[in-house]
């Protein structure tokens, strides 16, 4: 092998120009596939975060109430015109034990009961509808990290206290440390304190969201001891549809997925997945062009060279591994050429470009992109190199 490395990189230094500028090529397109794919991933990464930052991966809830159809009599006939009915809001039965068995699986990373419903807040002249939230603090800022998103006060809920969204605050014009009254309706009324204000991001929950104590919600809403729904986060968030319905069937309820409520935004990302295989396949194919053009010159320029180390003795075997050792050092010194730059672009782009969101650089990325050129770089070369290694040493020899 050490006589095809030799005579490999002895080509490649008198084909210098030729050499450079093959490397600059698959330099550039490496470059680019580097950072539009680093580039893509951030940007999905980012879309994800600000989607699911806001909900959880899975909600599980009551099943829908269906119409009760009385059966006619025998040998009579009914017309029935069956309509949705109206749901109400209802209990998870035996919700503790639900929340208990979806804590053992694997798949789940975290599990909240919730109670929610409709309600008004009043302060002063102002009365707006809202969005009762009963939760657990603990179990729920592991679904949703409101506390990471407070904007003035503290993520304290319970003994009166409620964290708000920041256009609800202004829409009331109240401050931390003021108080609301939350109307439930028939009656069920009760005063809370501001405790903290928070913005999700999305208008519609900063402008409806109260968080409140679950117990408290429970009374508003006059669902003692319920909860109507249970938030799941989950591992492989890419995963939530298969497992929410493993949950439907577990428990019987309801179990729906972010993938089901967002589907615009999953075509959105498999289109940009999409499109950075798309980006692969045409760098690949233009560093294997470039390559078997360059190798093919190449021989047609060292059919002599070729015949009289043929004539000395080295085999059509030797022959045809020092084409492809000159397509191998192609594609890896190309990529790591390629690489490097795709990193400074990475680099420049998350410290001198805009602050729209952070693209994050994986070793992983360098080191498939250097495997994909050096292999496109050996396959590009097998063409040339058979060539080469099929040339008759006599007729070689005597090639103009």
């Amino acid at each position: 092998m050490w006589a095809e490395w030799t005579i490999a990189t002895k080509f490649l230094r008198e084909g210098r120009t030729q050499s450079v500028l093959i490397l600059v090529g698959i330099g550039v397109g490496v470059a680019v596939l580097v950072f539009l794919s680093a580039l893509i991933t951030g940007l999905q990464q980012n879309i994800i975060d600000r989607t699911l930052g806001t909900q959880p991966h899975i909600k599980i809830q009551p099943p829908q109430e269906r119409n009760l159809i009385v059966l006619p009599p025998p040998g009579t006939t009914q017309l029935v015109l069956e309509t949705q009915r109206a749901q109400r809001l209802r209990s998870i039965n035996n919700w503790q034990q639900v929340r208990d068995v979806l804590e053992t699986l694997p798949q789940l990373t975290a599990v909240s009961p919730v109670v929610s419903g409709p309600a008004f807040v009043r302060r002063g002249e102002a009365l707006l509808p809202v969005a009762l939230l009963g939760i657990d603090p603990e179990r729920y800022r592991r679904i949703i990290a409101v506390q990471d998103e407070l904007v003035a006060g503290t993520f304290r809920i319970g003994a009166g206290d409620a964290v708000i969204g920041r256009q609800l605050a202004a829409d009331l014009g109240v401050r931390v440390g003021d108080k609301v009254r939350v109307d439930g309706g028939q009656g069920r009324e009760s005063v809370v304190n501001v405790a903290g204000i928070f913005e999700l991001g999305v208008r519609e929950l900063d402008a409806r969201y109260l968080y409140l104590d679950m117990k408290q919600v429970q009374s508003l809403l006059e669902l003692p001891g319920a909860a109507t729904g249970i938030d799941v986060k989950v591992r492989d968030i890419f995963a939530a549809q298969d497992v929410a319905a493993r949950l439907a069937r577990l428990t019987g309820l309801r179990a729906e997925s972010w993938i089901e409520t967002n589907a615009q935004l999953m075509n959105a990302l498999r289109s940009q997945s999409l499109s950075t295989q798309m980006i692969g396949l045409f760098v690949a194919l233009s560093v294997a062009l470039g390559i078997a053009s360059v190798l093919s010159v190449s021989v047609v320029q060292r059919t002599r060279d070729i015949g009289i180390l043929r004539a000395m003795g080295t085999t059509r075997q030797q022959m045809l591994r020092v084409f492809l050792i000159q397509g191998a050092v192609f594609g890896l010194v190309g990529s790591l050429v390629g690489g490097a730059a795709g990193y400074g672009l990475v680099t420049a782009f998350n410290v001198l470009g805009p602050k729209l969101f952070p693209i994050p650089m994986s070793p992983w990325l360098l080191v498939l992109a250097a495997a994909l050129a050096t292999v496109t770089g050996v396959l590009s070369a097998a063409v040339p190199a058979r060539r080469a290694a099929a040339l008759d040493p006599a007729e070689a020899i005597r090639h103009v």
